[in-house]
């Protein structure tokens, strides 16, 4: 007799089946069963806004990433056990060799800790008008990461692949949203005034999406490049070249409507011709009030790091006027590679760090700060997603023979800021001395699915179809943080 025929076995299946549809139920809220979402794209307007997966809480996202890796221990993570065990060896760490070698003992910060604001964050006085935010930020404390070399960290943090060849966090961004605004890059750059990071391009490149989404540099003290007029053509002759040529163009789409190619380069030729007369507007900042240019330190000048500092707060308002205008995406950049020595050009302390720190805690901190303050006074915070990042942290020992701290991807700080996150707010703890995560460890992973998650965009969802893998930015990794969401 089948099974079913008796009454033993059809209750039994029954149960089975009932305890499968509830499992395929949980899996589908949870996206494990969801199929992969991958925007439909019109080739002949590639950044054309594209509706989120689920109402999302920001709508576009002011990436500041600090290079060299920021000293976690000497800017947002307060260790008192630190400062009573200065001197001393750390426990468990006897012969612990790191990215350049042997450690030495145990070194706390050159810089006092101060509580602030209401929520009485403590915050070192190296970056003082940030700490005077801190009611604003949202601090993670407990990252990791997978490497402690400098290439492949920004890699990693930009791209969730230690490896060169993965789309950046803004190419997926613009890939699944597209721009509100069809003058300017949806994704945009903004490299240091001392010169790129060092992965340089490829920090904003496209990976393997279409080059549509790859990032447009340009800062405040060097303009676009080729967007002007030859100085040979007259303007009557330009538009009618432009107009002949685009007229052709279309003409021959017509006939053959299914070249995605052409229609993609009609496109990008039509968004450059728009951008010749909106990316100068908005990288002008000479119509800034005066005390704006104050405000952000960008009016200082008389020293050369006053004068970094200028160009970086020139940057600042590049940023903040880049938002305004809609941009889906803008990086930031403080520091870059090392061109100049170590510890010179980024925040990679290695050998005396209380006499680099001092220099780019100046630079950083008052345009950032008055960054973060233009946003929000503008309201402009209620629908964006400000994010302070780094490639990993650094040692709270200073290296044998050395004054400055090692690479440390072991524990490392971020923080966020405005519409999405709950501010005033720390989440996750490295152990008392800053060396490793130990409380709501986080990973890179997670960190790109909580932005995704931000932007209305399931992270485990939207892909791109490439060499028979279906990829995404958080690989088959990433728990949405779901204890920092306002």
């Amino acid at each position: 007799m089948h099974p079913f025929l008796n009454r033993r076995g059809f209750l039994a299946h029954t149960a089975t089946g009932l305890g499968g549809i509830a499992l395929a139920h949980l899996l589908g809220r949870g996206h494990a069963l969801g199929a992969p979402i991958r925007p439909e794209i019109n080739p002949a307007n590639p950044n054309a806004a594209r509706p989120a997966h689920f109402a999302p809480r920001a709508k576009r996202v002011l990436m500041i990433f600090c290079s060299g890796g920021v000293s976690q221990m000497d800017t947002f993570d307060f260790k008192p056990e630190l400062t009573k065990r200065h001197g001393q060896p750390m426990p468990g760490a006897a012969g612990l060799i790191t990215f350049q070698g042997e450690q030495g003992n145990l070194h706390k910060s050159p810089w006092e800790f101060r509580p602030r604001g209401q929520s009485g964050k403590m915050v070192s006085d190296l970056v003082p008008q940030l700490g005077a935010l801190a009611d604003e930020m949202c601090f993670i404390h407990s990252l990791t990461g997978k490497t402690n070399t400098h290439g492949p960290g920004e890699n990693f943090m930009a791209t969730g692949f230690t490896l060169d060849g993965f789309p950046r966090m803004g190419a997926w961004t613009s890939y699944a949203l597209g721009s509100e605004n069809d003058t300017l890059p949806a994704y945009v750059a903004i490299p240091d005034p001392r010169g790129a990071p060092q992965s340089a391009g490829n920090f904003w490149g496209p990976g393997f999406l279409p080059a549509a989404y790859q990032g447009t540099d340009f800062n405040a003290s060097k303009p676009l490049r080729n967007l002007a007029r030859p100085s040979a053509f007259a303007p009557a002759t330009d538009e009618a070249t432009r107009a002949f040529i685009i007229a052709q163009n279309r003409h021959h789409l017509e006939r053959f409507p299914g070249d995605s190619e052409l229609a993609a380069r009609i496109s990008s030729y039509e968004l450059a011709a728009r951008m010749q007369l909106s990316v100068p507007e908005v990288a002008d900042i000479s119509s800034e009030p005066a005390h704006v240019l104050k405000m952000y330190g960008a009016d200082q000048a008389g020293s050369p790091v006053k004068n970094l500092k200028a160009a970086y707060a020139r940057n600042c308002i590049l940023a903040r006027r880049l938002v305004e205008k809609g941009v889906r995406f803008v990086q930031l950049f403080n520091g870059a590679y090392q061109t100049g020595g170590e510890g010179v050009s980024n925040w990679d302390g290695h050998k005396v760090l209380a006499e680099q720190y001092v220099k780019h805690g100046e630079v950083m901190d008052q345009p950032t700060a008055a960054l973060l303050t233009d946003l929000k006074q503008r309201g402009l915070l209620d629908d964006t997603l400000v994010v302070w990042c780094t490639e990993f942290g650094r040692m709270p020992t200073f290296q044998k023979g050395a004054s400055g701290r090692d690479h440390n991807p072991a524990g490392f700080t971020a923080w966020l800021a405005g519409a999405g996150v709950k501010h005033g707010f720390s989440y996750g703890a490295t152990d008392e001395f800053g060396y490793k995560a130990v409380e709501n460890i986080a990973t890179v992973y997670d960190f790109h699915a909580t932005i995704l998650e931000i932007l209305g965009l399931h992270h485990e969802r939207l892909s791109f179809y490439h060499n028979g893998i279906e990829r995404r930015l958080t690989d088959v990794h990433g728990h949405v943080i779901r204890g920092i969401l306002a």
